[in-house]
């Protein structure tokens, strides 16, 4: 089954916004936190989130680990992705998308609960990620039913 015309250029453009994002803040992790544009101050605080103690997982910068899954998912959205005829091919799509979305929704409690601030960049990020979970769920259905 061949997927509309329109998921391939549209999980490209998600995933290809969601780089450019996780690259600002992965140098902002390795440079300065101040060079984020954002308020430091009030509700929203870019600095107090990336500089705070969930701003890593395993040691690892989570901007860098956002940045490793944008350009996995941007692989998956290629349109020779969509269209293979491997459901191997769409099931990792799916699995990444979940795993994706998954450590989204802890990174958005922690901004929200633990560290009670929230990051626009990091925000916008999450919201990429969102799109690219809504469009891989919505279309795999179909793709994985397939033999």
């Amino acid at each position: 089954m061949r997927v509309a015309r329109w998921v391939p250029p549209v999980t490209m453009a998600l995933a290809l916004g969601g780089l450019a994002v996780s690259i600002y803040l992965t140098i902002a992790h390795y440079t300065d936190p101040d060079l984020l544009v954002c308020s430091d101050s009030g509700t929203v605080n870019c600095s107090a989130v990336t500089t705070s103690a969930q701003s890593t997982f395993l040691g690892i910068p989570v901007a860098l680990l956002g940045l490793v899954w944008f350009v996995a998912m941007l692989a998956l959205s290629l349109p020779v992705a969509w269209n293979a005829t491997s459901r191997n091919v769409h099931l990792v799509r799916f699995a990444a998308a979940l795993g994706g979305i998954g450590f989204v929704l802890w990174l958005v409690y922690a901004e929200l609960i633990i560290i009670g601030v929230i990051c626009l960049w990091c925000t916008i990020a999450h919201v990429l990620a969102f799109g690219l979970f809504v469009v891989v769920v919505t279309t795999a259905p179909d793709l994985l039913s397939e033999e």
